[in-house]
């Protein structure tokens, strides 16, 4: 079976690496499914899920990330990713993203949304209602 070699990385570091069998990225133009044999292209990211399928040896599971921005370069027998922001979804705590986002709104309360650092708690709170809507869609999954 062909397969894809990927690389998932966020600032703090490698995310995921290994051999997949397909993926779907979320770009500012949709989603974007990439197989072996894919051209080459790069694309910037959207807010969302990428969902990577793992080989039939691994699993043949689903891995799905939450990410927001960044860009990825797709090859005929590979993708890097480079996420500006990247949470595996099987990972989010609710109750501490919420607590983030609650102090990320209090913090843009007392900078006042003219000051320059505004920018920097108004896209925490949206990464923070990301992640929260994505925990909220696999409990729902999971309650099924």
């Amino acid at each position: 079976m062909a397969e894809l070699n990927c690389q998932f990385v966020r600032p703090d570091g490698l995310l995921f690496e290994g051999a997949v069998a397909n993926l779907v990225l979320v770009t500012y133009a949709g989603e974007l499914g990439v197989w072996p044999g894919h051209a080459p292209e790069i694309v910037a990211l959207g807010d969302g899920v990428v969902r990577i399928r793992r080989l039939p040896r691994d699993g043949g599971d689903e891995y799905d990330v939450v990410v927001s921005g960044g860009y990825a370069e797709v090859d005929n027998d590979g993708v890097i990713i480079l996420a500006d922001h990247a949470r595996r979804v099987d990972d989010i705590d609710p109750e501490v993203v919420r607590r983030t986002r609650d102090e990320a709104i209090e913090s843009l309360d007392e900078v006042g949304r003219d000051d320059y650092r505004s920018a920097y708690y108004e896209r925490k709170i949206k990464w923070c209602n990301l992640l929260l809507r994505q925990a909220a869609k696999g409990a729902a999954a999971s309650a099924r």
